[in-house]
């Protein structure tokens, strides 16, 4: 795709300017760091076109606070498109206390029951999915449900979804797949993450 041009036209009976402007479905997949980099990358983008963006992050605690988080909820507060940003499911439970355990599979369940009616809604026009293939990969949410939601959504509403491990059928499903691989990371010479790199 040099110079973004496309390699083939379909015969679909849509002009260019119908075709650019469907929806995309986005999986950032793979054990390599960046996925949910690459997907805030993508709802700058988006608010900067002026959308609606819904945030869902299905592996972060929330008492734990990401850059991203801080950034975008700024932007949404300084008079451009409003960002709303939802934490759910299965956070830092190996460091919680006896007594403090919570269910996440109930949580990621509804996480996922207020996408679908997010969607049904066209609440956002951008959707980032963060970390949602490990609720699917661990049971808790259907990817065949998943898959079709997100095949039947109305208007014009972009997802991304991040996370290893993603489902076959949703990467049969996506628009736009991209397998981050590791060759190298500090962690393999002993360094732990830090503030402005890794969150």
């Amino acid at each position: 795709m040099p110079q973004g041009k496309v390699t083939s036209v379909p015969d679909d009976g849509l002009t260019t300017r119908q075709r650019r402007r469907q929806a995309v479905l986005a999986v950032h997949t793979g054990h390599g760091k960046g996925k949910s980099t690459a997907a805030f990358g993508m709802a700058l983008r988006a608010w900067s076109a002026g959308w609606p963006i819904g945030v869902f992050q299905f592996v972060k605690s929330e008492k734990w606070r990401v850059g991203e988080e801080s950034a975008l909820k700024a932007l949404g507060q300084a008079g451009g498109a409003p960002v709303t940003w939802h934490k759910m499911g299965e956070g830092w439970s190996w460091i919680q206390r006896a007594g403090t355990e919570r269910d996440h599979a109930a949580e990621a369940a509804e996480g996922w029951a207020q996408i679908k009616r997010d969607l049904a809604a066209e609440t956002y026009k951008f959707y980032v999915l963060d970390e949602f293939t490990y609720p699917m990969k661990w049971g808790w949410v259907d990817v065949d449900d998943v898959v079709a939601t997100l095949a039947a959504r109305p208007g014009t509403q972009h997802v991304v979804v991040t996370g290893r491990d993603a489902a076959p059928a949703l990467l049969e499903a996506a628009d736009l797949v991209t397998e981050m691989t590791k060759v190298k990371h500090p962690m393999d010479a002993g360094r732990k993450g830090q503030p402005g790199i890794e969150w």
